[in-house]
């Protein structure tokens, strides 16, 4: 089920972003070490009480010149488009303006819970302050200051009891969820159309986990089911998503979250953009299954090497998804898609498979015997034994003498060992470095 998403709104200089930073935390930094792995700061995952969610800061929302009703406005089409639930931010130390009645206007005709923030409350004295703000028609106002990381907990408590129920994850029947992400015009839409188009089998339209999405469910003639995850982009389109790249993110994030396998969609005519590597970013940071899909092929003047060409320049600046295939596909002509199906389910076996602890230590003791461990002052490294601790992705754990000791270089070089020795092909995989105790 995709993580819930919360929505930060309010006028501008209430502290919005500052509370963005306090209740994201540590976890808001960039994850691995490796060019394209990226995460806009606009978006960042969260936790609290073992709830994992998404939270949108539209305090980073940009409109150029763009009046301030229409800055507010977008805030709020973004939140109501988006939002599992928003909170709405206000300034304690200003007390209750015009501007605030504005969203709380627009917010109050909505059918999503509203969490109301009075920030900048830095000290008890000030409490007495926020009675103004049951005003606004939203309920009660909490107390926080963003700076301080004071009140917070009890905002978040409130934020998490609107949580969508977990009961109504759907049941998928065995059938793979995979959603098809990218940048703005790469043909995303052109791609489902035909693989729709082409089957001529839809079987029904089911109710997404998210808002206005509809996921299709379609059946091969050879009897595969799939379920394709709407991004919401394929039929919905708002000005503040066509004004900026990069809120197409945003769609992108909760497709991801609801599949098994992402087909990210690259645009053969433009080439690669820096928005493309954002986009992958985040599928490989969620651990999904992943192809590579060029579209627009038909439109490339070719010889006998451009496909290679354009191969090794896709490795060359995607480095994190090196276990992803890329298939050469055209929209327009239908060139290659009847092998989607195929590569999907190939990759979404790889992200479920389950390798016996017997065998994938033969796999370790070899590597070392190849490869020994590396020695640090004198102490050497120590790999007792590994085991597989999950699927999707598949998750390994290694015990060893001292973590300390295990370099990464030397961690990249096991993991490419098992992948020699077990088909991988399309599904990252972690390893897990503990301390035997």
């Amino acid at each position: 089920m995709a993580a819930p998403v919360v929505a930060i709104v309010g006028r501008p200089n209430v502290g919005k972003s500052t509370i963005f930073n306090r209740m994201a935390g540590e976890r808001i930094a960039i994850v691995e070490d490796q060019p394209g792995v990226t995460r806009d700061r606009l978006y960042a995952p969260a936790e609290w009480l073992n709830y994992e969610f998404r939270m949108i800061d539209t305090g980073g929302i940009e409109l150029g010149d763009e009046p301030f009703l229409a800055e507010i406005r977008a805030q709020v089409e973004l939140a109501l488009d988006e939002a599992d639930v928003i909170v709405m931010v206000t300034s304690g130390r200003e007390g209750v303006t015009s501007a605030d009645e504005v969203v709380a206007k627009m917010l109050y005709k909505t059918d999503k819970p509203v969490v109301l923030a009075v920030n900048k409350v830095d000290n008890p004295e000030m409490r007495q302050d926020i009675y103004d703000f049951y005003s606004l028609g939203l309920g009660e106002p909490y107390p926080v200051s963003g700076s301080h990381g004071l009140g917070l907990g009890d905002l978040l408590d409130e934020v998490v009891k609107n949580f969508p129920d977990e009961a109504a994850e759907q049941e998928d029947d065995g059938a793979i969820r995979f959603s098809i992400i990218g940048r703005p015009n790469v043909g995303k839409s052109s791609i489902v159309n035909a693989i729709l188009g082409e089957e001529r089998v839809i079987v029904s339209d089911i109710e997404g986990t998210t808002r206005d999405a509809i996921d299709t469910r379609f059946v091969t003639p050879e009897g595969d089911e799939f379920i394709m995850v709407d991004t919401a982009g394929m039929r919905k389109r708002g000005k503040v998503y066509e004004n900026t790249e990069k809120y197409s993110v945003m769609r992108a994030l909760k497709a991801i979250d609801d599949s098994n396998v992402v087909l990210m969609v690259l645009d053969a005519e433009a080439g690669i953009r820096e928005q493309d590597k954002h986009v992958a970013g985040f599928a490989h940071e969620a651990g999904r299954a992943m192809i590579i899909v060029v579209n627009k092929w038909d439109a490339i003047e070719k010889d006998d090497h451009t496909m290679k060409d354009f191969e090794n320049l896709i490795r060359a600046e995607f480095k994190f998804l090196d276990y992803a295939p890329i298939v050469f596909v055209s929209a327009k002509t239908g060139q290659r898609l009847d092998r989607l199906p195929q590569m999907i389910m190939d990759v979404d076996a790889n992200h479920r498979k389950r390798i016996s602890s017997s065998t994938l230590n033969d796999v370790i003791m070899d590597a070392i015997a190849v490869n020994p461990t590396p020695t640090d002052n004198g102490r050497r490294l120590r790999v007792y034994y590994a085991t597989q601790v999950a699927v999707q992705p598949p998750t390994f754990v290694i015990f060893v003498n001292d973590v300390e000791l295990m370099h990464f270089s030397y961690e990249r070089f096991l993991e490419n060992k098992i992948r020699e020795a077990f088909d991988f092909t399309g599904t990252p995989i972690k390893l897990i470095v503990r301390a035997r105790k």
